[in-house]
């Protein structure tokens, strides 16, 4: 009697063990991976900072927002840009940059209006700004394919330039070197100058200071580069 105790005891776990079938078994199911937000640096002056609109305003932020509705999934952009800052001040405050985070999936350049508005000669355009075209490669990891570089806006065409023609014909030369360099290190280049030039056909596309873009132009800007900027990141 006292072994048939015992025999049953060593069985009885089998006989409950068999009662449960897998789909008693709580099964874990692991989430989806999130999908992996690109990253942009805007890099520039009082036209990348968006001085005299309001923050949503700025084409960085405009342009990230038409990313979104394209399904691109993207961070907030990174902004190294102060109103005034010529090429020396630009890559003196990228040096200055403590919380960097390269490599970016994005990073644009747009430079210059502050050297020409100070009468400094193109020459000495030209080197500066190859150096920091040079450092937006670096800082996008080396990918001139995830670089571009937008062109330097007119200011006569506002009511503080007043059409001038001198106004004119220095943004022109330093747009000529801009894009000449641009495009031989074969990295995408916006022309937005002419849209800039609408200014004192259409008072809107200028901001209440008088002299920068308002939202609505550099959403114009912005119409002209999201589905290149885009083409650039994985789909």
């Amino acid at each position: 009697m006292r072994q048939w105790r015992i025999a049953f005891l060593l069985v009885l776990p089998f006989i409950f063990s068999a009662c449960h079938t897998e789909k008693d078994v709580p099964q874990i199911v692991q989430p989806p991976a999130p999908a992996p937000s690109f990253t942009y640096l805007a890099l520039g002056d009082s036209y990348t900072i968006g001085e005299s609109v309001a923050y949503a305003e700025r084409y960085p932020v405009q342009l990230v927002n038409a990313l979104r509705a394209a399904g691109a999934s993207i961070n907030d952009p990174r902004i190294i840009a102060r109103t005034g800052w010529t090429t020396d001040e630009l890559n003196q405050g990228i040096n200055n940059a403590s919380d960097l985070q390269p490599p970016y999936d994005l990073v644009s350049l747009l430079i210059g209006v502050n050297n020409q508005f100070r009468g400094r000669p193109v020459s000495d355009y030209r080197p500066e700004f190859k150096a920091l075209l040079d450092r937006a490669v670096a800082l996008a990891g080396g990918r001139k394919d995830r670089v571009f570089v937008v062109s330097i806006p007119d200011y006569a065409y506002t009511p503080y330039g007043n059409g001038s023609p001198a106004i004119s014909a220095g943004i022109d030369a330093y747009n000529a070197a801009n894009e000449e360099i641009t495009r031989l290190a074969g990295i995408r280049y916006f022309n937005i100058t002419p849209i800039s030039r609408e200014g004192l056909q259409d008072s809107e596309l200028v901001a209440p200071d008088r002299l920068h873009p308002s939202g609505k132009q550099y959403g114009r800007w912005v119409a002209l580069m999201k589905d290149p900027v885009r083409a650039m990141l994985p789909q």
